[in-house]
């Protein structure tokens, strides 16, 4: 066989190669992904046995703890569908009422259990909306 036709074939079979591990991994990060609700889209959507990752304000009032479950519930940032779960696991320090959190939870029943060790608290924005009629300095 020819060395430059040899090349060639070595070249096409392994860009080949390159090309299908790499949709391999596209669809196992797209397919293995949960994805990220808020309470009135979990409502609507959840389905029982299956992950979702549930982003929201902990309501004011409702965080309790029971031995090492927590019980809380998780608010639409802009008030209105609360979904109330209990959790175990580590808590982040930041954790208090009023602040955003991402926890995965599950749908058992008529109840959203949080997966361990899975709950993480967003840091506050530092940048906020200036009031109507207030200057800006840029």
């Amino acid at each position: 066989m020819n060395p430059a036709r040899k090349r060639t074939m070595r070249l096409v079979v392994a860009l080949s190669a390159a090309v299908v591990l790499a949709s391999a991994l596209i669809y196992t990060s797209f397919s293995a992904a949960s994805p990220a609700l808020t309470p009135s889209q979990l409502v609507h959507q959840a389905q029982a046995g299956r992950s979702y990752q549930l982003t929201g304000t902990v309501v004011h009032g409702s965080v309790h703890r029971l031995g090492a479950v927590l019980d809380f519930s998780v608010e639409d940032r802009v008030g209105g569908t609360t979904v109330p779960l209990a959790y175990t696991g580590t808590v982040p320090d930041p954790f208090r009422e009023g602040r955003e959190v991402i926890v995965t939870v599950e749908k058992q029943g008529a109840h959203y259990v949080g997966e361990r060790n899975s709950l993480i608290t967003k840091c506050p924005s530092k940048f906020k909306t200036a009031p109507p009629g207030e200057k800006q300095n840029y």
